[in-house]
């Protein structure tokens, strides 16, 4: 057995499905090996969309994500791929091929020390120098990636250790890292605390975020806040565990959030942070949230914790853990007050929000992308995977997406353009049965639309919705409130005709360009199960 038999033989005790990647020299003898197994290989058109699909893939599973490239440009390739992946926490293990191993340091044809490039936004990362050490090596990547913590797994493997013979295969049943052990199980003096806590408090408030679905842990929060009545508002990653109809959900907080979450969180006297970073997107002024009020502050990295907010109560375990844990407690105390006053902020913002948005759509000569937003949610499967890119079309998804039994993705940690369709892509072929729609603006799209053929080579039947308003639109928002209307490197002149780009692909085309017909054009876009592309026209003066 060879050191690249041995990988994929690894891959294989992993129970891996899928391998995201693009070949090269340097990792061809993992390529070859990979042939005689069941696992399948998805050439993507650019290594970065190699981390994005498995990303995706590793959202919807639970399970690792797996991606392959080849070394020096293959291996910076996917870099932005692994940061993303990092920022969000989310679990992939990527392997790139590396030059012989006596001529590492010498500059050669293709050289990159990927491992140094990428040390501050990976778990770990190893440079496989012993053959024999493969399969204890991956069996620790797998661990690694997929617990604590979550987050991208770097193992670099120069190309004569894959062609080397391993002595003796032996994959190890589990993982034995002196220096990781990550909590996983909540303090039961600090859970007491937060009991404690709860009993004095008057308006408490949850806010979840990332962590809750790394976790699993969306149906023990859901039972928590329903079961004490505890009002939840949720950080952009946090966006989906709660249902929009649960009566004790009040939104997502932050620079983009709604004003009556924010409000929430400002008024609160005791906030629960579950999973959530306290990252300056969803909390921008972190002494608002220790002023006058306990901080609870619940994160398996014990690194998080104190980090950006000192909390009252730290309480370090996996999400999960901890809220069975809370669910095992006598309920607490009724806040009836405190949630009328926020239903009656909420209704009070919604009819406004409301007024403002049919008075918009009667008045627009182009779609009016909130509403676009809404009508596809109400039309979409209630188990559809919606993945919303970056950028202004990231916003109008945030602030309109409704919730039922689906998921939602996108790069929030990170805010990569271009991930929508490749994470996509990951997430249809790890839930083939689902509706998957990405929604993309025409700046992203043409960062990634190479992955089209992708979904053409595989029959992967992914649903793009492209936001076209021949901007980068986010940019040109900030410079028109920053800079009074210098827009400066932000008009995408010269863009490809999308009825083009479809046909190339042979893809369906939709498009829609005005409010009386989104209903209906969404119904052809959904009517199928076939690739289709629907390019929806709005004004480059919409605001996000």
């Amino acid at each position: 057995m060879t050191g690249a038999d041995a990988l994929v033989k690894c891959l294989r005790e992993e129970a891996v499905e899928y391998v995201f990647g693009y070949p090269g020299v340097a990792i061809a003898p993992f390529f070859n090996s990979i042939l005689d197994t069941d696992i399948k290989t998805i050439l993507v058109r650019q290594e970065q969309h190699a981390a994005h699909s498995a990303n995706g893939y590793a959202r919807t599973t639970g399970k690792v994500g797996v991606a392959a490239v080849t070394s020096g440009p293959g291996a910076t390739n996917i870099i932005t791929g692994i940061a993303t992946a990092f920022a969000d926490s989310i679990p992939i293990v990527v392997i790139t091929g590396q030059v012989d191993s006596k001529l590492v340091g010498s500059d050669v044809f293709q050289e990159a020390d990927i491992c140094g490039a990428c040390e501050s936004f990976v778990k770990y990362s190893y440079i496989v120098r012993n053959v024999n050490d493969i399969p204890r090596i991956m069996k620790e990547a797998f661990y690694i990636a997929n617990s604590g913590r979550r987050g991208p797994v770097l193992i670099d493997i120069p190309i004569d250790i894959q062609k080397a013979h391993i002595k003796d295969f032996n994959y190890p049943d589990e993982a034995k890292l002196r220096t990781y052990r990550p909590t996983v199980k909540g303090n039961a003096v600090q859970i007491k605390k937060v009991f404690a806590r709860l009993k004095e408090a008057s308006r408490p408030i949850i806010c979840v975020g990332g962590g809750v679905h790394l976790a699993h842990a969306e149906e023990a929060v859901r039972e928590f806040a329903l079961k004490n009545e505890i009002p939840v508002v949720c950080t952009m990653m946090g966006i989906g565990v709660m249902k929009s109809n649960d009566p004790m959900f009040f939104g997502m907080v932050g620079n983009n959030g709604n004003s009556y979450g924010n409000r929430a969180m400002n008024e609160a006297d005791m906030i629960i942070m579950a999973g959530a970073r306290v990252a300056d997107r969803s909390i921008s002024q972190p002494d608002l949230i220790t002023a006058n009020k306990t901080l609870v502050h619940i994160d398996v990295d014990p690194a998080e914790i104190g980090k950006n907010a000192g909390p009252e109560i730290p309480l370090v375990g996996d999400i999960a853990s901890v809220f069975e844990a809370f669910n095992q407690q006598e309920s607490v105390s009724s806040y009836d007050n405190w949630i009328d006053t926020l239903k009656a902020y909420k209704k009070e913002t919604d009819d406004k929000k409301l007024k403002n948005l049919l008075e918009r759509v009667r008045k627009a000569s182009l779609v009016t992308p909130e509403e676009f937003i809404i009508q596809l949610c109400h039309k979409l499967k209630d188990d559809a995977i919606y993945v919303a890119d970056v950028g202004q079309n990231q916003m109008w998804s945030c602030g309109n997406y409704i919730m039922r039994n689906g998921k939602f993705f996108t790069s929030g940690g990170m805010g990569t353009m271009g991930y929508s369709i490749p994470a996509a892509v990951g997430a249809k072929l790890a839930s083939p049965d689902k509706q998957v729609v990405a929604v993309i603006g025409d700046g992203a799209f043409q960062m990634c639309f190479m992955e089209l053929a992708t979904m053409r080579q595989y029959h992967i039947p992914v649903k793009i919705v492209v936001i076209k308003n021949g901007w980068l639109g986010l940019v040109r928002q900030y410079q028109h409130f920053t800079y009074n209307d210098r827009f400066s490197v932000t008009d995408l002149s010269g863009s490809p005709e999308l009825d083009k780009i479809a046909e190339a692909y042979e893809m369906n085309y939709i498009k829609l360009s005005n409010n009386s017909e989104i209903g209906d054009k969404i119904d052809a876009f959904l009517g199928d199960d076939e690739s289709t592309l629907m390019e929806v026209d709005v004004n480059p003066s919409e605001i996000a």
